[in-house]
């Protein structure tokens, strides 16, 4: 089951998203639910069943709800993104991701975040706000080292999101691109540790993954921000993507340039400027 924005768009991880503000329980949870003899089902819907368990994800969460919308426009955060990139401007975030894994579902295929954001400047930084203390069972996020410095090479796309192999494929053909040895050059760095409430800070091109929820009964949760500078406008690529589409085509169809579009201050907010 997933879940989408409060704008009913489509991501470009998962065409199977719904209104975060009006979703209810699938029909296979409900029947899940007679099944267990109505019992109260736990977090993230689970029933006590680790089987066929999938992950779910919210895309835009901060335009339905007011507390996740104060976080993800945290002119601290904004701030702190800003300086470290060296963007000169300001940030503006471009999109929020809630990742939520119960337990016995799915690894999510190592990945880089750029590729999915069609703007220019192409820089990307993604805040990840932990919601459930990262021990190793729960699947907790993994970068790989110096990866941000790799060349483009392999990017993946939506329908490689989720893999049976641990996620590795895309990430095995990119590090032999760059000339690695995977089984020795490539190192992993586990944010296992991280207590709920803590973030990490990645750049949009770390190759990044997570294992599967091993455990038996607990939830894995957490936030993604994905804050792009200030100035940032569309590029032509927009028209391909589901959730940016809507945005670019209009003008295209009419013969305008796309870098002419200013990004809506609703849906793209500025969370902090110099």
């Amino acid at each position: 089951t997933q879940y989408g924005d409060g704008d009913e768009k489509k991501g470009d991880h998962d065409a199977n998203v719904r209104d975060c503000a009006t979703s209810k329980p699938s029909g296979q949870q409900q029947r899940n639910r007679k099944k267990s003899g109505g019992g109260t089902i736990g977090p993230l819907g689970f029933t006590g069943s680790r089987q066929n368990a999938k992950v779910l994800q919210v895309i835009n969460v901060h335009k339905c709800d007011q507390l996740f919308r104060e976080l993800a426009t945290n002119a601290h955060l904004g701030r702190l993104v800003a300086k470290l990139a060296g963007w000169k401007h300001g940030a503006r975030l471009a999109q929020d991701q809630i990742w939520a894994k119960p337990p016995g579902s799915p690894p999510l295929t190592y990945h880089r975040d750029s590729p999915y954001f069609m703007f220019a400047p192409s820089s990307v930084v993604t805040v990840w706000v932990a919601f459930d203390d990262m021990v190793d069972e729960l699947g907790p996020l993994v970068y790989v080292r110096g990866s941000h410095k790799w060349g483009e090479g392999r990017v993946g796309s939506a329908g490689t999101f989720f893999q049976r192999d641990g996620g590795v494929s895309l990430l095995r053909s990119a590090a032999e691109r760059e000339g690695l040895n995977f089984d020795e050059d490539v190192e992993f760095v586990s944010m296992a540790g991280l207590l709920a409430g803590g973030i990490s800070i990645h750049d949009g091109r770390c190759w990044h993954g997570s294992g599967s929820n091993r455990s038996e009964c607990n939830p894995r949760r957490g936030l993604g921000l994905h804050f792009v500078p200030a100035e940032v406008r569309f590029t032509a690529d927009a028209a391909k993507s589901r959730l940016w589409r809507r945005y670019v085509e209009p003008c295209m169809e009419s013969g305008q340039d796309v870098g002419d579009i200013e990004l809506p201050e609703d849906d793209f907010p500025i969370v902090w400027t110099p």
